[in-house]
């Protein structure tokens, strides 16, 4: 969909119609996408009431993205009906676009024919990636009722390790030697034999190899509709191809289209020979995994799809890490417990100690944010690892400087003691200090274990800025003041 002018193409539902309707939306002047909140709720209603007929004019007008879209917002107990409706007349795509979750309860109300027959629908990256939700032994009943050539090639993705660009890939590719021209390629494309490795449902280069079927070179398709049937691909072929080996990172991968702006790109076994490509969609959504993940790591939230999963399943993932933050709190509370005395002697000690905690748990989960952040886009080189500290500790000294003289000014004039005012200035900038160093490092220590520093470096960082932040002030609150 477009724009026209500031206006921009909106879905609605039209109950007394019951289909879809795409009209201009003046008022919020960008692109609607996706199922509405009224389309939804008119499904489960027509579910709810077994109006079967009325389902089916919801669906009508509906493509494939948008009834995954549908099945994913839809009530838990009404997604089973509204699939068992889609069986008989199924889009393989339907299933692509739900949540990984989705896809196995959706996959086991199918019988075997049926997921064969989905599997053959599909492209091979996208058939894939069903494959991996399944257990091995639905995966091996499948395999056998494919095609040899077909089962053979699924049998060799499947043994590229996880988040690899073998897994990532499309075995269906278009190659062609350089010496043709274009007339020969356009004929291939077109009268290519059935018997011969299936074409890419969609491509948008066409890649150039030698004898050895190593790549050279590629053609974008609208150079081959811009030339002479005769002119050779050797003259219009443009030679920087950026080819990625099957073992490679998939976000490397990611992170190598993003910084080239590529649409497509071969992947090549250890000989060199290609044996399949990637393309932007993709590393779209390798992209939007990556940062999902991040994101629910560092809000301490795990699971796919944790939006739509059933509520016990939600429960159980945000459980685990509010256990981690459970021991993290019981761990703070014996430091604080070390200094009961002096607490009880000096209560104002008991509310200010949270300012010292909080206040570095915060700065460095700012670090950590941004080195987490220049980690995954590589920003960061290995090399610039201590220009990073440095950097970081001198915005905490201006920063830190700055909050910690104001708040130990507020603090002296709150309890009446220039004394305790300048210990908790003191100890802020210490903790703040801290917060930033080991801000920065962790990340970096914990992404060279090959671990991913959103997972770990938040729940260390803020451990240890709540126990160094409550020991220090009170430490010397108890060393100067009892």
């Amino acid at each position: 969909m477009g724009k026209t002018g500031k206006q921009g193409h909106k879905k609605r539902y039209n109950s007394e119609q019951g289909t879809t309707i795409h009209s201009l939306n003046e008022s919020s002047g960008g692109v609607s996408f996706g199922v509405s909140a009224g389309l939804r709720d008119a499904m489960e209603d027509a579910l709810l009431n077994q109006n079967f007929e009325g389902v089916k004019k919801l669906l009508i007008d509906l493509r494939a993205q948008d009834i995954s879209d549908l099945i994913n917002h839809l009530k838990h107990r009404f997604r089973e009906p509204l699939f068992h409706l889609l069986k008989e007349d199924l889009d393989p795509q339907i299933l692509v676009g739900v949540t990984p979750s989705l896809q196995i309860e959706l996959l086991n109300l199918l019988d075997i024919e049926q997921v064969v027959s989905v599997i053959k629908k599909l492209p091979s990256d996208d058939a894939l990636g069903l494959l991996e939700t399944m257990d091995e032994e639905w995966v091996h009943r499948i395999l056998k009722r494919i095609p040899v050539s077909e089962r053979s090639t699924f049998e060799q993705v499947l043994q590229y390790p996880d988040k690899s660009a073998g897994r990532l890939m499309q075995r269906e590719v278009v190659c062609v030697p350089e010496h043709w021209c274009v007339a020969q390629v356009l004929t291939f494309i077109r009268d290519r034999p059935k018997s011969m490795v299936q074409l890419p449902r969609f491509f948008y280069d066409v890649f150039v190899v030698n004898p050895r079927h190593h790549p050279v070179g590629r053609v974008p398709v609208n150079q081959l509709l811009r030339h002479d049937s005769e002119t050779l691909i050797q003259d219009i072929m443009m030679e920087n191809v950026n080819a990625f080996p099957d073992v490679a990172d998939q976000e490397d991968v990611a992170q190598a289209f993003k910084h080239y702006a590529l649409v497509s790109a071969p992947i090549i076994s250890s000989s060199g020979r290609i044996i399949g490509m990637v393309t932007v969609d993709d590393i779209v959504h390798v992209l939007e995994e990556e940062a999902e993940e991040d994101i629910l790591y560092m809000n301490k939230v795990k699971g796919d799809s944790d939006f739509y999963a059933p509520i016990p399943t939600t429960a159980y993932w945000r459980t685990r890490w509010l256990l981690i933050t459970l021991v993290n709190t019981l761990i703070a509370s014996y430091v604080i417990s070390q200094f009961q005395a002096s607490i009880q002697q000096i209560t104002a000690l008991s509310f200010l100690m949270t300012i010292n905690a909080a206040m570095g748990g915060n700065a460095g989960m700012q670090v950590v944010t941004v080195v987490v952040r220049a980690l995954a886009t590589r920003s960061l080189l290995e090399e610039d690892t201590w220009r990073a500290v440095r950097k970081e500790l001198g915005v905490s000294l201006l920063a830190g400087g700055f909050c910690s003289l104001l708040l130990g000014v507020i603090a002296g004039f709150w309890v009446n003691s220039v004394t305790l005012g300048i210990i908790l200035s003191v100890s802020l900038i210490c903790n703040m200090l801290w917060a930033s160093f080991a801000g920065t490092l962790l990340p970096i220590i914990v992404s060279r274990f090959n671990l991913d520093p959103a997972i770990s470096a938040g729940p260390i960082l803020t451990t240890t800025t709540d126990v160094f932040g409550y020991a220090l002030f009170l430490g010397l609150a108890t060393l100067f003041l009892m």
